[in-house]
């Protein structure tokens, strides 16, 4: 079972940035993929960007360009670095992991963008 930990959410006004951290913990071997969903109010959650083991990354064409995901595989830490925040990515940012086929989510961190 992997555990997963978020923090960094809060509220920044329209064009700021936020940096979003999610540590792993528990059996943390052989996860493949990192990512980050996002749920907004009455929205289904869709997936932000993940990255894998081998480092290569995916992101949403929403995102793409304005979000960095990274990882740090000695600390157990993937981070998504949010520049040029819209109110459209107002939601609560969820972290994931995939593991032998199994995936584990952390229980999220809000983000809201309003001046």
């Amino acid at each position: 079972q992997v555990q997963l930990v978020e923090s960094g959410g809060g509220l920044v006004q329209p064009g700021g940035s936020l940096t979003l951290s999610c540590a792993a913990s528990g059996s943390i071997l052989n996860i493949a993929s990192l990512g980050w969903f996002r749920q907004a109010p009455g929205k289904q959650r869709e997936l932000v960007a993940s990255i894998h083991v081998i480092g290569g990354a995916n992101y949403a064409d929403s995102v793409r360009g304005r979000f960095t995901i990274s990882r740090d595989n000695a600390k157990n830490t993937v981070y998504l670095q949010m520049n040029s925040l819209k109110p459209e990515d107002t939601a609560v940012y969820h972290c994931h992991s995939l593991r032998l086929g199994s995936g584990s989510w952390g229980q999220g961190t809000r983000v809201t963008v309003s001046s």
